[in-house]
Parts: C-alpha cells; sequence; structure tokens
C-alpha cells in the first residue's frame, strides 16, 4: 500500500520529480528545505530535516529531491541518515520511460523522461538516471550515481559508486569506471576510468 510522500528538497530536481509523483497520482505531503520558498507546484513547507522527529518511518515514504553536479556527498549522507532511521525512498520512474522487466532497481532510484534500460541492467541505491538517457543490456550502475541527461552506455559497462558521468557523454562497451569518478560533458570514454579520477575529451583522457 502506498504511503503518502515527503520531498527532501525545493529546487529543479525536486521539480522534475514531482511532476512524476504527480503523474503517478501520489500523495504528496509537502517538502522540506532550510528555510520557506515558493513551490510551483503548491506543495506545503514542511521545516528543515528537523521534522522527521516528527513523523513515522512506518507511515511516509520519501523521495530524495536534491540533484548533484559533481559531487554526489550530501545528496548521499542524507540518505544513508535518513535510511538508517528506517525511512524508504520511493523508487521514481517517469511513465515514459522504457524499463525492461528484467532490469533491476534499488531503492531511491529515480529514472526521468526518455530514458531507456535495457534488459537485465542493474542500478543502485540513490542513482539518477536523467532524461534521456540510455543505459544498454548488462550495465552494472552502483549506488549514489548521477547518469546525466543524454548519456549513452553501451552494453556490459560499469560504474562505480557515487561517480558522475557528464551531460551527452558517451561510454562504449564492457568499460569500467571507477567509484568517485566525473566523466566530463561531451566525452566518449573508450578505455578503463580509474577510482577518483577525472575524465574530458574525445577520446576521454584522465587529468
Amino acid at each position: 500500500m502506498n504511503k503518502p510522500i515527503i520531498i527532501l528538497g525545493n529546487g529543479g530536481h525536486a521539480s522534475v520529480l514531482t511532476e512524476i509523483l504527480l503523474f503517478q497520482n501520489r500523495e504528496i505531503l509537502g517538502y522540506t528545505a532550510p528555510e520557506e520558498q515558493t513551490n510551483m507546484y503548491g506543495l506545503e513547507y514542511l521545516g528543515t530535516d528537523a521534522i522527521f522527529e516528527k513523523y513515522s518511518p512506518l507511515k511516509v515514504e520519501l523521495v530524495l529531491g536534491l540533484g548533484t553536479v559533481g559531487n554526489s556527498n550530501v545528496r548521499q549522507s542524507l540518505f544513508k541518515k535518513l535510511k538508517s532511521q528506517g525511512y524508504t525512498f520511493v523508487i521514481c520512474a517517469h511513465p515514459r520511460a522504457i524499463i525492461s522487466s528484467t532490469a533491476t532497481l534499488e531503492e531511491g532510484t529515480q529514472i526521468m523522461a526518455g530514458a531507456i534500460v535495457q534488459p537485465y541492467a542493474q542500478i543502485g541505491q540513490n542513482t539518477i538516471i536523467n532524461t534521456g538517457a540510455i543505459i544498454e543490456h548488462d550495465c552494472v550502475i552502483g549506488s549514489h550515481v548521477h547518469i546525466a541527461p543524454g548519456v549513452t552506455l553501451s552494453g556490459s559497462v560499469h560504474i562505480g559508486d557515487c561517480s558522475h558521468i557528464g551531460t551527452n557523454s558517451s561510454v562504449i562497451q564492457g568499460i569500467s569506471i571507477g567509484k568517485n569518478s566525473l566523466i566530463g560533458a561531451g566525452a566518449v570514454v573508450i578505455s578503463n576510468i580509474g577510482t577518483n579520477k577525472k575524465a574530458l575529451g574525445i577520446p576521454a583522457k584522465e587529468v
């Protein structure tokens, strides 16, 4: 049985997720933020994250509306903190995303409009598959990853936890990208990228 949802955050990423939830006819209690702000969907401001002391994890579910731009630390920390308190994060998938029935989506995964997730792909916890991204067959994507708009991952690509794959970049088949790495916008990755690396260009080179 679906529970009412609280959205963490009130920026652009939160707006995209709000629309997905409205498409799904989910009940949204409101949003949290450091201070009250205008909400374009008319959602109620519930307060700061301290409000979770008032809500039972058995009575509500959460959607993490904070995006990432090359750094997933805040998003990851908040996810882990609230998970440790017993809260559950909703999988948000836009109705116009195409997701194989054999793909695996872990808790808190967010898949935006026009994204394609092909057979036997695995998507880790709290990972964003952004607008129009293509995740081909047998890809394995870690937790707290951001696959930015327009990215193409060919078959059997592996992406480590907490990495950011920049807008319109492409990764050829069988490539591995380590944890905490950043692939720049428009890059073409044709060789493996290590952990804690930054890679830019065509072909992508570590810098």
